[in-house]
């Protein structure tokens, strides 16, 4: 059982706590997404939870056992992270990079071997890039360049996989691309998921389930057709809103108050069951948030 909590944390880079005494814990095989205002400290707990940072207080625990108590090899095998806007050097192929995914394996005992090698194969194929070995990462467009960075996370086979801002920079056909992957694996792999997202919209479509963070806590967390409300949009964003369901999927779909022009509403809010999210097309009026 691969496992993944946060007890009693407390996380500061110095000064303040940014969070104190916080306890998670995170579904297992399912996709997690953080959400809340910049600056909240999404991504400082998504961090520590991958061991970049350090807590001064607490500790997370990956299955069973204090994380700063494993080997840095140890912790790549059981999960891995990409973090926002990772950059390669210059002239490093595609097939290099997924490479690297395989690190945690090698010792001057274990060399390159078979294993490595379909690991590697799997995930080119798995994100779509086996045309695109030879290319340079520089060469890649920001969906593909996306792609390789997280075909590098497969190659690791971990059961947990972190996500910091998978879809910044991105534009939307591409934000869509990278997500309907993401859900793929999941689907297909039951690998778990925890990534932080500034739309909310595609949050709610995506996640299993969705932690809203503000001011150092836990302001909610469950599914999103649970806990996604107007009410809640104001105290972790201060955002004047309307939540409809998504006309696609039936998710909760954030639609922002304020200075526009008024035209009459000609989508009808749909209550069915929602579909799975494999059509790459994005809701309107997306909130970035």
């Amino acid at each position: 059982m691969n496992t993944l909590e946060a007890k009693g944390l407390g996380l500061s880079y110095g000064g303040d706590f940014i969070f104190e005494n916080l306890d998670l814990t995170v579904p297992i095989g399912k996709i997690t997404v953080f959400i809340g205002s910049n600056g909240c400290g999404k991504s400082t707990l998504l961090r520590s939870m991958a061991r970049l940072l350090k807590p001064q207080r607490g500790s997370v625990v990956l299955n069973g056992a204090d994380i700063a108590s494993l080997s840095t090899k140890d912790v790549a095998r059981k999960l891995a992270i990409l973090p926002q806007g990772p950059t390669a050097p210059e002239g490093l192929t595609v097939m290099q990079l997924v490479k690297q995914g395989r690190y945690p394996y090698q010792s001057w005992l274990r060399q390159w071997s078979r294993e490595d090698e379909e690991a590697v194969t799997a995930a080119l194929e798995s994100t779509g890039l086996t045309e695109l070995a030879d290319r340079t990462v520089d060469s890649l467009s920001g969906g593909q360049r996306q792609r390789a960075w997280i075909a590098m996370t497969l190659a690791q086979e971990t059961p947990i996989i972190l996500l910091d801002e998978p879809t910044t920079y991105l534009d939307l056909t591409h934000q869509i691309e990278v997500l309907d992957l993401l859900y793929d694996l999941n689907a297909k792999e039951q690998r778990t998921i925890v990534m932080v997202l500034h739309d909310i919209n595609l949050a709610c479509r995506y996640a299993d389930h969705i932690v809203a963070i503000r001011d150092g806590s836990i302001k909610a967390e469950g599914k999103p057709e649970d806990i996604i409300n107007s009410e809640l949009m104001q105290t972790v964003f201060q955002l004047p809103c309307e939540i409809i369901p998504d006309p696609l999927y039936g998710t909760p779909m954030c639609v922002p108050r304020g200075k526009g022009k008024r035209r009459p509403s000609t989508v009808q809010p749909n209550t069915a069951e929602p579909n799975q999210p494999t059509t790459p097309m994005p809701a309107p009026e997306m909130a970035t948030v």
